[in-house]
């Protein structure tokens, strides 16, 4: 019988997985890898403000998501810097300023490590609250906008032609990544996170042949990384997160030796 921490774990990890599944196609096809990573850099001032202002560390870095998520759109509304340009200077600008903010407190002992890194087995009842909770929004805002997201994202120039709001549907996208990026902060770390958004979805698309399909193969896949690295972590004491993100890159590897070998039999036959 597993203990309560165990199951903990399971629930969080896979609660994570299921929602980044679909959004993690979007970072795919929009090719947004760059954004996710500069959010993450960007988690660690949140975190860094939360202890700073005495806040929950989930509302802090949320709130420094949005904000970092609203300076990029009025930058990039001024067009004068390229957008892969602002996500560096925001995001490089953001973890060092939450390195700095953590310097001042010396009285403070903060676990670095575990929030660059993750720890899943450190899920707590709370951290599940947040996860599910923001899990069942996301994907709420998610079905209810799914049409028009894969509309802006395979031909962004027609849909605004058809009078959709393409800026409007941008900031949303963006800011449901920063809500699993918050869900997913303790799980997987800060530095690892946008790798469980990415993998999974590169994974599933090999196989997929819908939109509908790769979400919901990329869901499976990151919650099969999610049970292969927390058992990996139980087994040889790893790492949680890099764990949960080398099980994640196993999966990947071979859907891409699944795919060479079905297309040689192919060509046999």
């Amino acid at each position: 019988m597993f203990d309560d921490f165990i199951w903990r774990a399971l629930l969080g990890g896979i609660g994570v997985a299921v929602v980044a599944g679909p959004l993690g196609c979007f970072v795919v096809w929009r090719r947004m890898a760059y954004f996710g990573d500069a959010l993450a850099h960007g988690a660690l001032l949140g975190v860094a403000l939360g202890f700073a202002l005495d806040m929950n560390l989930n509302a802090s870095t949320l709130l420094a998501f949005v904000v970092f998520t609203l300076a990029l759109a009025s930058l990039q509304a001024q067009r004068r810097l390229a957008t892969d340009t602002l996500l560096g200077i925001l995001s490089h600008a953001a973890l060092a300023l939450g390195l700095v903010t953590i310097s001042f407190m010396e009285r403070l002992r903060v676990d670095l490590m575990g929030y660059l890194f993750g720890d899943i087995l450190a899920v707590t009842r709370t951290d599940l609250l947040w996860i599910y909770g923001g899990g069942v929004l996301i994907l709420a805002v998610m079905v209810l906008l799914w049409s028009r997201l894969v509309s802006i994202t395979v031909h962004e120039e027609l849909a605004r032609a058809e009078g959709l709001p393409v800026g409007t549907l941008r900031l949303v996208l963006m800011l449901l990544i920063a809500l699993v990026i918050v869900a997913a902060m303790k799980i997987i770390g800060i530095l690892l996170i946008t790798a469980l958004l990415i993998i999974p979805a590169a994974a599933a698309r090999t196989f997929a042949r819908s939109p509908e399909q790769m979400a919901v193969l990329a869901s499976a896949l990151g919650a099969l990384a999610v049970l292969g690295g927390l058992g990996a972590s139980l087994r040889w004491d790893t790492p949680s997160g890099p764990s949960v993100v080398v099980c994640a890159a196993v999966l990947f590897a071979l859907t891409l030796a699944a795919e060479s070998g079905w297309r040689r039999l192919r060509h046999a036959t």
